[in-house]
């Protein structure tokens, strides 16, 4: 029994999820004894609203890096597809749902998520560069052939959905108070469909295999182009749902906005413990770094720190995140190659 214990303690102490939750715990326990309001309902409701958009993306760039690619281009994808949606709902004077910009922007996010996938899975092209390249072509359709521009007015549905709130949390010492939005559902149900996909199907499972060796996963008898080309497609149609929601929410549509969060939530995703050089990760690990980057960079007021140093410590835990994990690779070559160089001991 002690064994067995010690089995499990030991195989904990290996995972990156106990340690990075332990630093999470003691951020938010020095931001309260610092302020005295991170633990206020207000507060805490601000937090889960500003993860939406940040969880959806990090979800997708998860599944890039632990297939074996870095994809930057998530953000352009997003913008363009929710701003060619938008624009359109907005000519025809659409009255009607969400639900209609939800799908518009999903199906030009799956084309443009194809787009990617067949130079990244058929062509074989290296993922940050294909990506690189594809930031550009989607900003320059915006900015060209859709002539993009800040739309201070979107379509009723996207406003309500907006505004529409689950429930409001108050402070009762400064009277504050804040909406949880219905948005955060979304959020939740794409996290917990994704969560099932990795673990619980054959899918979810080549994409690890394939981040491990694609040499190996063709071995195996997965496709890996084909998984390679679904993957961006899903992810383009997580980036646009995310799109539709950060546009919802803010009331109004500027095609820039989401251009440059493809760092932080990168950083995000391997300060989870996510290997950069793919084959490994969780999404449990995956959300509590990216819920680490949103609290640093939501509670430097709190902190009495000025928000001109947000860059700063974004960056150190860019640099953080991709120290352990590179760390953790060359922990892991070190060992197979010892069992490797181990010699075989014959039975007697």
């Amino acid at each position: 029994m002690d064994e067995m214990l010690k089995l499990k303690l030991k195989r904990i102490s290996r995972k990156n999820e106990p340690y990075l939750f332990l630093v999470l715990l003691a951020l938010c326990l020095l931001i309260e004894v610092r302020s005295g309001q991170f633990f206020a309902a207000n507060n805490l409701v601000d937090i889960a609203s500003a993860l939406i958009v940040p969880g959806l993306f990090a979800i997708g760039a998860f599944m890039v890096i632990v297939s074996g690619g870095i994809d930057v281009s998530f953000p352009a994808l997003a913008s363009l597809s929710v701003y060619a949606s938008t624009t359109y709902l907005l000519s025809i004077d659409y009255q009607g749902g969400v639900w209609l910009a939800f799908l518009l922007s999903i199906l030009i996010g799956a084309v443009l998520g194809l787009f990617n996938g067949i130079f990244i899975g058929y062509f074989k092209l290296p993922t940050l560069i294909v990506t690189l390249g594809s930031t550009n072509v989607f900003r320059g359709i915006m900015q060209g052939a859709l002539d993009s521009k800040q739309l201070a007015t979107i379509p009723s549905g996207m406003r309500e959905f907006g505004t529409s709130a689950l429930f409001i949390a108050r402070n009762p010492v400064s009277g504050l108070t804040s909406r949880m939005p219905v948005a955060f559902l979304v959020f939740a149900g794409v996290l917990i469909l994704m969560f099932l996909m990795l673990r619980y199907t054959m899918f979810g499972r080549s994409i690890y295999s394939i981040g491990g060796s694609e040499v190996s996963a063709h071995r195996a008898g997965y496709n890996v182009v084909r998984t390679k080309i679904i993957i961006y497609i899903l992810v383009g149609m997580i980036a646009s749902a995310a799109g539709v929601i950060r546009v919802s929410m803010m009331q109004q549509l500027h095609p820039t906005n989401m251009l440059g969060m493809e760092l932080k939530v990168i950083a995000g995703v391997v300060l989870g413990g996510t290997a950069i050089t793919g084959g490994r990760g969780t999404l449990l690990g995956c959300m509590i770094g990216t819920l680490l980057i949103v609290i640093v960079e939501n509670s430097m007021i709190l902190l009495g720190i000025p928000t001109s140093w947000r860059s700063v410590f974004t960056g150190a835990l860019i640099i953080i995140g991709t120290g352990v994990s590179a760390r953790q690779v060359i922990s892991m070559h070190k060992v197979k190659s010892r069992s490797i160089k181990q010699p075989i001991r014959r039975g007697a």
